[in-house]
């Protein structure tokens, strides 16, 4: 088994371990922690913004724009790979969180009083609103977080501590369960992983296809 198997299977493990706790929390916590007027104040608002797709678009272009130099389009495919690594991830994140609330159809804890009620496929089976398993705020936040972790190691506290209060604040603000922005941080995390090792795997391939044309054409 290689080293990289055994790191995602020991992720999946402690994901599950920490979902599996946060379910047996989620009751307490909805009656204990909850506070309605958490996003009367700006920076709670800002942590929310941390799950605003939109947000980590722009962001992405930026980053392409940073590192576009010189202005060219043969320098624009090469410029855009960590721009598009972050919008893909954070879209993707949000993507799959949306997919999981249609299929787990849990609805949020507030109408219910803190009680998990799940939704009947014949209530409006493709609708995900007032679903709240996962949470597709903190899917994207975390998605972004840790595909900014892997693309700016030294700020990895800064991202993931960006995301951890969007989701808490979810949390705080009776919108979601506590396992709903555990399986949401879990997905974001595992979709960024995979985007990352993807795109690892094609950029050697890449690389070997343009160092062949370049021998080619000189011969």
């Amino acid at each position: 088994m290689t080293a990289t198997r055994l790191r995602w299977i020991r992720t999946a493990i402690a994901l599950v371990l920490l979902f599996a706790l946060a379910l047996l929390a989620d009751r307490w916590v909805f009656h204990h922690v909850t506070r309605p007027d958490v996003y009367d104040r700006g920076w709670t608002r800002m942590f929310r913004m941390a799950g605003y797709f939109p947000l980590w678009a722009l962001v992405g272009l930026g980053l392409i724009l940073h590192d576009w130099a010189p202005r060219s389009l043969q320098t624009l495919r090469t410029a855009a790979h960590r721009g598009l690594l972050l919008f893909w991830s954070a879209a993707l994140g949000g993507i799959a969180a949306e997919l999981l609330k249609i299929v787990l159809r849990r609805e949020r804890p507030g109408p219910n009083d803190g009680a998990w009620v799940f939704r009947p496929w014949s209530d409006r089976p493709f609708s995900t609103a007032q679903l709240g398993l996962p949470s597709s705020e903190a899917a994207v936040a975390f998605a972004a977080a840790a595909m900014l972790a892997l693309l700016f190691p030294r700020g990895r506290e800064l991202w993931y501590a960006l995301a951890l209060a969007c989701a808490l604040t979810r949390v705080v603000a009776g919108a979601h369960f506590l396992s709903d922005v555990v399986l949401a941080a879990s997905v974001g995390y595992l979709v960024s992983g995979m985007l990352w090792q993807r795109a690892a795997t094609a950029r050697p391939a890449a690389g070997s296809m343009r160092q062949t044309g370049v021998r080619s054409g000189a011969t």
